[in-house]
């Protein structure tokens, strides 16, 4: 079984909101802390913590989700925003009973996060965030380096692709093999991986409609970024220091702004600590959570 078969099979589709979103729960012979939930970044998945979770499942509930117009999920052909997004997080959440929770997020899914931050600051939310972790994500959007594909993206119309020849595999691959670090590039299995979920259902064909989350996140980072900043819960944030788009800058001026978070800079990682330093993402996830 390939490595994207079998993080299919590990969860089931649930529908939520008129849509069946893909989660995988994982439930250890003992629990200790509060479940933790993650929730991943553009353009990838779940698929992303594969190399973690089952580590940090040894003692605790651990919740992923795909969300809308990812990884196997529903895709379809719609505006995207990341007020749903956040919407369906919630849902997920009350579907499998979950009130407080630990939040691990990255890339995207720290947008995602402080939405669910700032609603339960506003009192509207079901679920209480307990502690967090977040990693490389663009936190603060004037020190986002947007790369060639995401202008490109950001550049086209609001709609789907009517055909794959502006997103083929090719290009996506090189694309995102210039988003690691240069000691630990993706191995042909990752990137084969990752243009799968994508393609899935011709989800590659949505990316002009997906990216426009930057153009939100631009417009309520006031809401998100202080929510994220101010929120009661305990923050540790892990940072891949070369990542060229979520700039290490990004992390200090974090951690500058909410004392007294905790901050473990990953030397020569990219943009994908989990997938590129797994153990070193573990080993300060534990020590944060636990």
């Amino acid at each position: 079984m390939d490595a994207v078969a079998a993080w299919g099979s590990r969860g089931k589709r649930y529908p939520i909101r008129g849509h069946e979103i893909f989660v995988i729960d994982l439930h250890p012979a003992r629990e200790i802390v509060e479940p933790l939930l993650i929730v991943h970044g553009f353009p990838a998945s779940s698929f992303d913590w594969r190399r973690v979770v089952d580590e940090l499942a040894t003692d605790r509930r651990v919740v992923l989700l795909d969300l809308l117009g990812y990884g196997l999920s529903n895709k379809p052909d719609q505006r995207y925003s990341l007020f749903e997004q956040a919407d369906i997080v919630e849902e997920v959440g009350e579907l499998l009973g979950l009130t407080e929770v630990a939040l691990a997020a990255h890339d995207m899914g720290d947008s995602v996060g402080g939405e669910l931050l700032a609603r339960e600051m506003d009192g509207t939310s079901p679920l209480t965030v307990t502690r967090r972790v977040l990693t490389n994500g663009s936190i603060y959007m004037d020190l986002v380096q947007l790369s060639d594909g995401q202008r490109l993206l950001l550049d086209l119309p609001d709609e789907q692709l009517s055909d794959d020849s502006l997103i083929s595999g090719e290009l996506f691959r090189a694309s995102m093999q210039q988003t690691f670090g240069a000691n630990t590039p993706a191995d042909d299995e990752e990137l084969a991986g990752q243009w799968e979920l994508l393609a899935r259902a011709h989800g590659n064909r949505l990316l002009p409609r997906l990216v426009r989350y930057i153009e939100e996140r631009r417009r309520f980072e006031e809401r998100w970024t202080a929510a994220i900043e101010r929120h009661r819960s305990p923050l540790t944030i892990i940072w891949g220091d070369a990542d060229p788009i979520a700039v290490f800058a990004m992390a200090e001026r974090l951690h500058d702004a909410r004392p007294p978070s905790a901050l473990h800079r990953l030397q020569g990682i990219g943009h994908w600590p989990m997938i590129e330093a797994p153990a070193a993402v573990v080993a300060a996830m534990r020590a944060a959570l636990w």
